[in-house]
């Protein structure tokens, strides 16, 4: 990922350093199983690990030669350990080290994503109940529907927010799994218990079977918990780019002194992070793509999904990372306009509170469909003449007939619209 949209600690997961260091825990994981099992001498085991190393620079330089990076790395270590090398990767295949150092590393990618979800969650859940009772219009299909809050709006953000925190975890799991089980997954050289001994080692689970690799429906799952996450976070970042329209403007990224919003109008204040957070959220989608196509591999193995992951991993943790750590700074930094929202509900004429006079008049004791082609042909004259709704219903005959004046003003009473959501902030105060 360029460095535009990378954070130090989770760029530093995908380094060659890292990605190296995994591979050596997971020979040396390897090499104690195996001194467990009698075959490595405690001289030779303690000799590997207090001489064990290697320098990304010569793996590189070795790997121009080998045009093999596993065989590249086992030779710089070796030139560190000496005779006792002989004992390192025994009975193992690359992808044994590959796949379990790679688990290690998408492990590390995981906690670091799941810190970053419980923070924006805790950003989130503080701005609903700060805009609880800031009563806003809701919109289906675009259009004016009736009357929610701000806070209810976030409330709906938080849930999906802790599911996604569920789906990353469980993500986090399935791909929380090694394997050491040789060139086929036939254990022909290596029995099963030293994979069991060197996965526990690494806190990591053992592969019930495998191939020569680790299934790949593992790693399309993580990446697909991973899109779910980015798409989530686009969703709600196109509200806030609808939200700071200017004829909507009920809310808008905080625009910070010196910032400028155009080159050439200057009077621009841009939702640009939210429309950031849409075109990254783009590119987690298509890797997850990407994932899915790495599952089918040829027979117990092809090299076809390696390259690919060498991109689609690093790229898509890192940019989740940025997504979350930049949506939560937007969140927590909003600038809400009650006073706009609340002239926003009352600009289309009262038309909202349509369904109240609906049930008013179903109570009164009209059939549905003719206390619904009454409030219809208020609502619709009121739409095109661009005048009060309520006024237009105290003048139908039916409606006066059937309504006394207290009945019908109760029903623009927005309040009627709220009473009930404080049984969802209950739920968001347990969540």
């Amino acid at each position: 990922m360029i460095p535009r949209y990378s954070r130090p600690e989770m760029a530093a997961i995908w380094t060659d350093e890292n990605k190296m260091a995994t591979w050596l825990k997971v020979e040396i994981a390897v090499c104690e199983a195996w001194h467990e099992h009698g075959l490595i001498p405690a001289e030779a085991l303690k000799e590997i690990k207090e001489k064990a190393a290697f320098d990304v620079v010569r793996v590189l330089e070795i790997e121009k030669e080998t045009r093999h990076d596993v065989i590249a790395f086992l030779t710089n270590v070796g030139e560190y350990v000496g005779e006792p090398a002989k004992y390192i990767h025994y009975g193992m295949t690359s992808s044994d080290m590959l796949d379990t150092g790679l688990a290690l590393q998408m492990k590390q990618a995981a906690d670091i994503l799941l810190f970053d979800l419980r923070h924006l969650l805790g950003v989130l859940k503080k701005r609903a109940f700060e805009h609880r009772d800031t009563v806003m219009i809701g919109r289906s299909h675009g259009i004016h529907a009736e009357p929610i809050t701000f806070g209810l709006k976030l409330a709906v953000w938080c849930f999906e927010t802790a599911r996604n925190i569920e789906r990353l975890e469980h993500a986090k799991k399935s791909i929380s799994v090694g394997q050491i089980s040789g060139a086929v997954g036939t254990y022909a050289m290596v029995p099963p218990e030293i994979e069991e001994n060197a996965c526990h080692r690494l806190g990591l689970d053992p592969a019930p079977a495998s191939t020569q690799v680790i299934q790949r429906d593992r790693h399309a799952e993580f990446m697909a918990a991973l899109a779910i996450i980015a798409s989530s976070i686009e969703q709600f970042s196109v509200e806030i780019r609808h939200l700071q329209r200017t004829e909507v403007l009920e809310a808008e990224e905080a625009f910070k002194k010196g910032q400028k919003g155009s080159s050439a109008m200057p009077h621009k204040r841009n939702p640009i992070i939210s429309e950031r957070m849409a075109g990254q959220a783009r590119v987690i989608r298509a890797n997850s793509v990407v994932a899915l196509e790495n599952m089918a591999l040829w027979h117990e193995r092809d090299i076809s999904h390696s390259s690919a992951e060498r991109v689609i991993l690093p790229d898509s943790t890192i940019l989740l990372d940025y997504m979350l750590f930049k949506f939560a700074e937007l969140m927590d930094n909003l600038m809400v306009y009650p006073e706009r929202m609340k002239e926003n509900l009352w600009s289309s004429y009262g038309l909202v509170f349509s369904q109240s006079v609906l049930l008013k008049l179903v109570d009164s004791g009209l059939s549905r469909e003719e206390a619904y082609a009454t409030v219809q042909a208020s609502a619709m004259k009121a739409w095109e003449e661009k005048t009060s709704f309520k006024e237009l219903l105290e003048k139908d005959a039916t409606v006066s007939k059937s309504l006394t004046q207290e009945e019908l003003d109760s029903c623009f009473d927005e309040r009627n619209y709220l009473q009930n959501i404080g049984a969802v902030f209950e739920r968001l105060e347990r969540l």
